[in-house]
This record gives C-alpha cells, sequence and structure tokens, in this order.
C-alpha cells in the first residue's frame, strides 16, 4: 500500500496541468490517473522510495520506506522536508549520526535547504550505505528530476552485507595461504567500485593498506599503457565469448608499483557477467618479474650468441646424434642461408633439410662420416659435396667438436664452410704446376719442390747450378738446406715460414745468403706458397723459387753508403749523424745520462787547399777525420758535415772534465804536423761543445749551440774551445738581429765614413787619412765596425757594403785633392770576404776611379796579414792589378798576426801599420819600443814605409820619431771625423 500524494503542496505536474488551461473536469481527470499510476509505480518495487519537490518537501513515498527506516508514515507526514527528517534521526540518535560520522559532506547536503540547489551543476550527493536502529544495511541512491527536485531510494542489502562479510573471513584464509604460496589475489566489484586484494598484492605493489586505497581509478593508473590495451582487449574478448557467463582471463601484464620500480604480473581468474556487461572480475595474481628476467636475459643471449655466430664465416651449428640413427639440430646460424640456401628455423625443424642436399656421389661417404662421428670423442672433420636446388654445386668443410655424451647418444658443436674456392684451386693448381716450373726455369730462378710432412726437398737443375752443384747432387737429410744458411739469416727465415703456414701471409717471402759449394755466400730472394694442406690444415707441400739478388744487394749497400757515410773520409755524414744524434738523446733521456756534441772546424784548412790544391786538402781532411775517431772511446762517433767541419757525439759523459780531456786530446792531435806527400804543414782546430741535456733538450738546438760555441773559439784566437753558455745564446740572438737590421741598411742610408788624418811626423804636414765606416742604427746608434764587420762578412752583405764604402772615399778623395793637395791620398779597408767574392776582381773599383779622374795613387788599399797566409792564386791576381793600376797596398795590424819575411818579400807592400798594441805601452828601453825599431827598420830595408797607428802622446811621437817612423795617426792628432768636420780641421791647420 502506497502513502498517498502529499496534500501540503501542489505537484509541479498539477501546476502544468493548470497552465494548460484545462477544464476542471478535465484536470480532475488527468490528476487521479496520475496519483493512480504513481501509487501502481510505488507499491510495485521493493526499494523505499522517496519524492522530494523542487522546494526540498516530500512529496510523495511509498511504504517501504517506513518499513526500512522503521519509521510510521506519520513521521514522515509531520517532518515533510529533509531537514526535518534529519534531525528527526538526529533526535532518535542512531542513523544521523551515523550519516554524520562517516559522510559529513553529505550531511551537510542534507541539512541545507534542497530550494536553491540546481542539481545540474553537480551537487547530488554520493551514493551511501547506513545501518538503522533495527539492524538493516540500507544503500541509499539519490536522482535528479527534470523539475529540479530529487528521487531517494533506499534498498535492503543486509543479507547481501552478511555475504560480504563471510567473504571477507575467507579472504583473511585466502590471505594467509597466498601470502606462504607468494601468490596474491584480488576481487573487483565493478559495479560498486569495491577492491580488495591479499596482502601479497600490496606487497607487489610496494604499498600497504595504510598507504594505498584500491579503487578501479587507483588501480588503473598502476598498469602500463600497453599493459591497459592488452587488459581492454582481453575484457573485449570475455564479453563477446558465447555461452559462458563466467568467462576465464589469462594475462601477463606489467605494471608499476608505488616505489616506481616496473614489474611482472600474472593475473589467472574468471570475470562475471551481466547483461553484457562485466559486474565482477576474482583473480589469483602472481609477481613473475624474476622469471620474466631470466626469459628476457636469454632472449639477449641468444641473440647475442646468433649475433656472435653471424659474424663467423660459415654455418655454426649444434647437432644430437642419437644412438638410433636420428639426427636433430638444435642451433644453426644465419650462414646456412648462404651456403645451403635454407633459413634456421627449416633446418631445425626438420635436419632432413640439409640431408637432401648433398651430393648423390657423395652421400655414401657422408653418411659413413656422421655414423664414425657419432663415437668420436674429439674432433673430427670432413670434406664434401652438395648440389644447390638451383644446380650449383659447393665443396663443404665440417668441422665439429663433443659437447656432451649419455646413453641415448652425443651432441657435437661445429662450423660448416665453404671451400669452394680453396678446392677449385687446388684443383688448377695440379693442372698447371708443370706448366708453372716450366715457365719458372725459363727465367733463370731455380725452383724448389718441399714436402713438408716427409722433409724431403728436390730442386730443379737450374737451382743446383746457382750454387755449383753438379746435377746430380742429392741432398740428404744430413745436409739439410737450412745448414746452407747463413747463421744471421736463419731466424727470420724460419720466422717467414711459419707466417705463411699459419695463414698470416699469402705466400712465403724472404731474403738470405746461402753458401755456395766453393765457400762463398750468394744473396738469393726465395718466394714459395704451401699447394696443399691435410684435412687438419697443416701444410703438406710447398713450391717455390730461388733468385739471385746478390747484385742488386751490392748496389742496396753502395745506394746505403753513399746515403749515410762521407764518400771521402769513410765517416757517417749529416743525414746519419742526425739519426744516431737522436737515437743517442732518446738513449740518454731513458738511462738518466749526459751527452756531449761538438763542432771541430779546422783553422787555416783554406790556405792549404789553396796553396797546395784540393788533392793534398782531401788527404788533410782523411788524416784529420782519423786522428779525431782515434782520440774517442767506442760509442762515440764522429761524422764529416762538408768541408772541414767535423761533429763529435760523446756518449755517456759524466761531467764538464771529462768532456775536456777528450776535447784537449783531439786539440793535441790536430797540431801535430802532417805529412802530406813531400810537404808538411801545420793547422790546428777549434771546437765548440754544448751538452745534453744541459743545454738543450731537441736536435735543432744542441746544433745552433755547438755552432755558437764554435763561433767564440774561433773567434777567441782560434786553436782552442769554448762550452755553449746561455749568453753565447744571447749573443747570437743580437747577432742575428744585426743581420736582419745590415741588410736595410744601405737601404736606408744608416752608414757613413769618417776619416782620420795621418799626420807626416817630421814636418807635421797631412797629406793623407785613413776612412773608417760608421753604421748609425736607428735605435742601438753608433755601432763600431768591431761589432759588425764581421757579421758582414760571414752573411756575404761585406761585398756590397765594401762597394758603397769605395765609392764613397773615391768621391770624397776627389773633392780634397781638388780642395786641400793634388797629391792627397786616401786609404780604406778591404775585406778578405771580398777578395774572395766570385772570384775576386777589381775591374768595377778602377772603373769608377777612371769615371772620376783619379789616379790609381789617390787611393790606397788596407788589408790584413791574414789575407796574405791565406793568399791563392786569386789574391795574387787582384793585388797584380792593384800594383798595374798604381793603388798601393797597406798591411794593417801588423806585429798582431802570423808575420813572416816571406810574406813581405812575395807581394808589393807599400806600407805597414804598427798595430796601436805596440804603442799603447812605447817608452824608452821598453821591449815595445824594441819591437817597433825592428819593425821601422826591417820596413826600410825592404823598401816599404812606416805608419804607426794609436799614437796618443807627445813621448811616444818623439820616440817614433827618433826610431825612424815617417807617419802616424791617432787622438794626439785627432780623432775620426765626418768629412766636414775633416775640412774645418784642415783649415784650422793651415791657419798654423
Amino acid at each position: 500500500m502506497t502513502a498517498p500524494l502529499s496534500t501540503t503542496t501542489e505537484s509541479k505536474d498539477h501546476a502544468a496541468l493548470t497552465r494548460a488551461n484545462l477544464a476542471p473536469a478535465d484536470l480532475r481527470r488527468k490528476l487521479v490517473e496520475q496519483d493512480h499510476l504513481i501509487k501502481g509505480l510505488l507499491g510495485s518495487i521493493s526499494q523505499g522510495v522517496v519524492v522530494v519537490g523542487a522546494d526540498g518537501r516530500v512529496s510523495a513515498f511509498n511504504d517501504r520506506v517506513c518499513e526500512l527506516l522503521d519509521m510510521p508514515a506519520s513521521a514522515l507526514h509531520s517532518h515533510p522536508t529533509l531537514h526535518e527528517l534529519v534531525q528527526y534521526q538526529f533526535q532518535r540518535g542512531d542513523f544521523g549520526q551515523d550519516l554524520e560520522r562517516t559522510t559529513p559532506d553529505l550531511h551537510g547536503y542534507l541539512t541545507k535547504s534542497l530550494t536553491n540547489i540546481d542539481v545540474r551543476a553537480g551537487e547530488l550527493p554520493p551514493n551511501y550505505t547506513r545501518t538503522t536502529p533495527a539492524g538493516r544495511v540500507l544503500e541509499i541512491k539519490t536522482s535528479a528530476l527534470p523539475n529540479g527536485g530529487l528521487i531517494r531510494t533506499l534498498t535492503d542489502i543486509t543479507n547481501y552485507s552478511q555475504a560480504e562479510a563471510a567473504r571477507d573471513r575467507l579472504h583473511e584464509l585466502l590471505q594467509a595461504t597466498q601470502s606462504i604460496a607468494q601468490v596474491g589475489g584480488w576481487d573487483i566489484d565493478v559495479l560498486n567500485d569495491k577492491i580488495s586484494w591479499t596482502n601479497e598484492v600490496y606487497k607487489m605493489l610496494d604499498a600497504t593498506p595504510s598507504t594505498f586505497t584500491p579503487t578501479m581509478v587507483s588501480i588503473t593508473a598502476l598498469f602500463t599503457p600497453e599493459s591497459a590495451k592488452s587488459i581492454a582487449q582481453a575484457v573485449k574478448n570475455a564479453v563477446r565469448a558465447p555461452n559462458s557467463d563466467q568467462p576465464e582471463i589469462d594475462l601477463e601484464i606489467q605494471m608499476i608499483t608505488l616505489a616506481g620500480r616496473m614489474i611482472w604480473v600474472h593475473s589467472k581468474g574468471r570475470v562475471v557477467i551481466e547483461q553484457g556487461r562485466i559486474v565482477r572480475h576474482t583473480a589469483m595474481v602472481q609477481d613473475i618479474s624474476q622469471r620474466k628476467q631470466a626469459e628476457a636475459a636469454l632472449r639477449a643471449s641468444e641473440e647475442n650468441f646468433r649475433l656472435i655466430t653471424s659474424q663467423v664465416p660459415g654455418v655454426v651449428f649444434r647437432l644430437a646424434l642419437s644412438n638410433d640413427g636420428t639426427r636433430k639440430y638444435s642451433f644453426v646460424s644465419d650462414g646456412v642461408r648462404e651456403l645451403y640456401g635454407v633459413s634456421p628455423p627449416d633446418v631445425i625443424a626438420d635436419s632432413r633439410v640439409l640431408e637432401a642436399l648433398r651430393h648423390p656421389d657423395d652421400r655414401d661417404v657422408i653418411e659413413a662420416e656422421l655414423s664414425r662421428a657419432a663415437a668420436v670423442v674429439g674432433p673430427t672433420l670432413m670434406q664434401f659435396r652438395i648440389r644447390l636446388v638451383d644446380g650449383t654445386v659447393k665443396w663443404v668443410q665440417i668441422a665439429s667438436n663433443l659437447l656432451s655424451q649419455d646413453s641415448t647418444g652425443t651432441v657435437r658443436a661445429g662450423v660448416m664452410t665453404d671451400i669452394t674456392a680453396r678446392k677449385w684451386a687446388e684443383a688448377q693448381l695440379q693442372e698447371t704446376e708443370a706448366r708453372w716450373k716450366l715457365a719458372l726455369e725459363s727465367t733463370g730462378d731455380g725452383v724448389w719442390d718441399w714436402h713438408i710432412q716427409d722433409d724431403i726437398e728436390y730442386y730443379s737443375t737450374r737451382y743446383k747450378e746457382m750454387y755449383g752443384y753438379s746435377e746430380d747432387k742429392v741432398w740428404q737429410r744430413s745436409d739439410d738446406y737450412v745448414d746452407l744458411v747463413h747463421p744471421e739469416d736463419k731466424a727470420q727465415m724460419m720466422r717467414d715460414q711459419q707466417a705463411h703456414f699459419d695463414g698470416k701471409t699469402p705466400n712465403y717471402v724472404n731474403e738470405h745468403r746461402v753458401r755456395c759449394r766453393d765457400g762463398s755466400w750468394k744473396w738469393i730472394l726465395s718466394r714459395g706458397a704451401v699447394i696443399s694442406r691435410d684435412p687438419q690444415g697443416k701444410p703438406l707441400r710447398m713450391l717455390g723459387t730461388h733468385t739471385d739478388i746478390s747484385k742488386r744487394k751490392e748496389i742496396d749497400a753502395l745506394i746505403w753508403q753513399q746515403a749515410n757515410f762521407d764518400a771521402l773520409t769513410g765517416l757517417p755524414n749529416r743525414r746519419m749523424l742526425r739519426e744516431r744524434l737522436e737515437s743517442e738523446m732518446r738513449l740518454c733521456a731513458a738511462s738518466e745520462q749526459r751527452m756531449a756534441v761538438l763542432f771541430i772546424d779546422l783553422d787555416h784548412f783554406k790556405e792549404v787547399n789553396d796553396a797546395l790544391g784540393h788533392a793534398k786538402g782531401d788527404e788533410l781532411l782523411i788524416e784529420a777525420g782519423r786522428r779525431i775517431r782515434e782520440r774517442l772511446r767506442d760509442g762515440d762517433t764522429v761524422a764529416r758535415m762538408g768541408g772541414d767541419e767535423f761533429t763529435v757525439l760523446l756518449t755517456n759523459i759524466s761531467d764538464s772534465a771529462h768532456t775536456q780531456r777528450i776535447v784537449e786530446g783531439i786539440l793535441g792531435a790536430m797540431k801535430t804536423s802532417f805529412q802530406l806527400g813531400d810537404d808538411q804543414v801545420f793547422v790546428s782546430a777549434s771546437i765548440g761543445i754544448t751538452r745534453f741535456p744541459d743545454d738543450a733538450g731537441e736536435v735543432e738546438s744542441l746544433l745552433k749551440n755547438a755552432d755558437q760555441a764554435l763561433y767564440v773559439a774561433k773567434g777567441s784566437g782560434r786553436n782552442r774551445f769554448s762550452f755553449f753558455t746561455p749568453a753565447l745564446k744571447e749573443a747570437a740572438l743580437v747577432r742575428a738581429r744585426l743581420t736582419y737590421d745590415l741588410r736595410s741598411g744601405l737601404a736606408k742610408q744608416q752608414f757613413l765614413m769618417v776619416y782620420q788624418p795621418i799626420i807626416n811626423l817630421v814636418n807635421g804636414t797631412v797629406h793623407k787619412a785613413e776612412a773608417l765606416i760608421r753604421w748609425q742604427h736607428p735605435t742601438r746608434g753608433l755601432i763600431s765596425p768591431a761589432a759588425f764587420i764581421p757579421i758582414a762578412e760571414s752573411s756575404g752583405l761585406i761585398i756590397d757594403i765594401g762597394d758603397w764604402a769605395f765609392r764613397e772615399v773615391a768621391r770624397q778623395t776627389r773633392i780634397w785633392r781638388d780642395l786641400i793637395s793634388p797629391d792627397f791620398q786616401v786609404s780604406v779597408n778591404k775585406s778578405p770576404a771580398q777578395f774572395h767574392h766570385d772570384g775576386g776582381s777589381n775591374k768595377a773599383w778602377l772603373e769608377h776611379l777612371e769615371a772620376l779622374g783619379l789616379p790609381g795613387e789617390s787611393i790606397v788599399v788596407e788589408i790584413t796579414e791574414g789575407l796574405l797566409l791565406e793568399a791563392s792564386a786569386s789574391v795574387n791576381r787582384q793585388l797584380l792589378e792593384m800594383r798595374d793600376a798604381g793603388i798601393q797596398v797597406s798591411l794593417d795590424d801588423f806585429g798582431t798576426g802570423y808575420s813572416s819575411l816571406s810574406y813581405l818579400q812575395k807581394f808589393d807592400i807599400d806600407y805597414i801599420k804598427i798595430d796601436q798594441s805596440f804603442i799603447r805601452n812605447l817608452k824608452p828601453a821598453s821591449k815595445e819600443l824594441a819591437l817597433c825599431k825592428a819593425m821601422i827598420v826591417m820596413a826600410h830595408e825592404l823598401g816599404i814605409k812606416v805608419i804607426a797607428e794609436g799614437i796618443e802622446t807627445e813621448e811616444q811621437r818623439d820616440l817614433l820619431i827618433a826610431a825612424g817612423c815617417q807617419s802616424g795617426q791617432g787622438y794626439l792628432f785627432a780623432r775620426p771625423m765626418i768629412a766636414a768636420d775633416f775640412d774645418i780641421y784642415m783649415a784650422q791647420r793651415r791657419a798654423k
């Protein structure tokens, strides 16, 4: 029986009918029909139903509501709104308190007026369950009405809840069982979004009941995208499964735990399907991550193995040979595709696939070999032919070994390789062997045929002739060929043979010496190749030739000798010296030892070479190299660098004193006279020394250091040695910079000439002057000739500088002969380098004098004693040219060098200039005075005039006058000055 419609409010349907302007009779009829319809509906269902209007008042309910809520109908009539109904329950102290305790949001919703609630805005309360005072468990659901009202349904689920409790107890038992078996389980109530699972599932997901509440949303988030797709597809298949309302779902899926781990899970269970929808899913769950990892590792291992075997030429296989004769391949590499033209899966599925491809002529042999292999414990090797589907015939070699053996049979593993090319080559070789031997014989080579396993060697006629043996000579084991090979060459020959045997070289090639019958040694080139091998690959037979290369070796040795040794002295040359220097530097660095490098230059070698000829000069160089080598120790090296320069490497030097003793021995050996045929000559040596690693660590630096030290030794007077010091390096840098600046000095007009008057000591007149060159450097200031003339000479710049100086002096002489005196004379210095340049010639100077209208007598050329000591035919010719042209010659710095009366007699010398070193300490009764008197007397006796240099005091002047010296120059009279100042000086003297 249903409760009547509420008369406290007018229903929305009634209002709608009224607004439709129906007649009163029609209106009443419609309302009665509607009431009957609603009452019928409400009375026909088992749930309790409460209809609430938009204003929050109860507009209708059925009797089931009163029964379920255990409240009289009067309570609903007397509390027409939900608010009042809730308050009523609060007063009873049960339903409302439970409601408030468990769902505060719902309580808040129920206790406020429903008048202004828009159910379309999503403000409907969720479904929930409550227990009445009578112990009923009610499920309460809320639905919205189109007119803004609500329908609340109350369903008695008491029996269901009891079943749930029983299921919970069963669940606890299942939990314990599954924990022991490490198998979990879950139960999913899809309709009510209820999910429960065992503790083992919590463990799998790195969760606990307190940290994770399973719901449809939360559990879905744990699946990987791929697993979600698999689950969805499995659900679809289950729903579509015919004739089954509880189909089974068996899945292996991946889940992401709360700790972020990726695990594999095996879920197997059933689903309950009602009306085409899954309403429940119960399954056993097990963590299979370890199994999956093992499977992945196995797959990776198999893939790696297959990848590795794919790189092995041929086919790698594993074959089980049963005692009953059956054969089964458990592994075949991809090489089977190329060799047999079949795929590995086909062979593994049926081994007869390969058996069918055996060549008909070889099948019996193959079968016999396979049967034998089944009983062999060790390795086996077999060769046979196959014929592919397209008719192609191939030779196959199978090498296998035993893997395992039991009562059922054996398992062997091995490799099948294609040896078709090798077989073809062997056949071709056998077919052409006779022609090959004949062709080789025709080239003049000796042919040998070595049967390696039997250690028997056969030789051709030409082979025997090469070494002087008769044609009927037969080698026995007692006089093996190896005995004829030079002892120094045997080891390399054996290594080359073995390399070919092992397949490391395509052919055997070796050069060695062979002892001939007469005992002489002959260089031969031996070439050969293995032409057959046994089944294990060991060489059986080898053919080859011997070619006589003795002449080529002689030429190679000569070329090497010429490339590395000096042709004249036989000493190492510059190239080999560098190699040895680099090698010794590495050894010293490794053993922390020291080494010295010596540059040796022979003093006065050029004079000997020019005076006695090149042949005698060569003899001198040979003897000098021998003497240097004799003063060295074993392990030291002397090399000829060219000309008269030698370089020495002294290894394992303990200290400077050690080096000095060796150097002094070399200097002493050089000072001893050299007997060159009938001529006896004397030379000396200058030596520059540098040390490794003290002075430098690179080859170029060491050579530069030694050269700088040699420069100092020669500049210090020769016949001595000098060690390299950092100061020498700085001096070398200065010289290098000055050399660079010298090249532009002339173009930039940085040079000037100064003139020092030469006084007639008897009457004080001035009719002569010495021209001296000066360099006005833009940054260094005035540079003395002593600083830059040696640099100009060594660099060759002295030629251009000397020519400029001569032209400048000639121009000034022309002026002074017109202004001062018609017989005014100027002397100018000429370097030995100018005499030796391109054969030397005075032609340009003489033509310039002629162009200026100057006679030769207007110029005096000053030379050094060294030029006369080194005088060659060219120097003699140039001195004669100057004499014939009237140019006078003055010997500068007389008394400081190797003066000799013979030189004065040999050359036409007009003046000698006594060096200022004798004048500086000139005193009465002094040795200097005695020497000056001797030089003056000697010069006068030879018809040579004398000029004294460096006169600074009147006493010096007077002593020179008393000794008979006619002329002099020095600071007592005037310093060197530019031409303009010289003009003033002369004007002042004339005025006096």
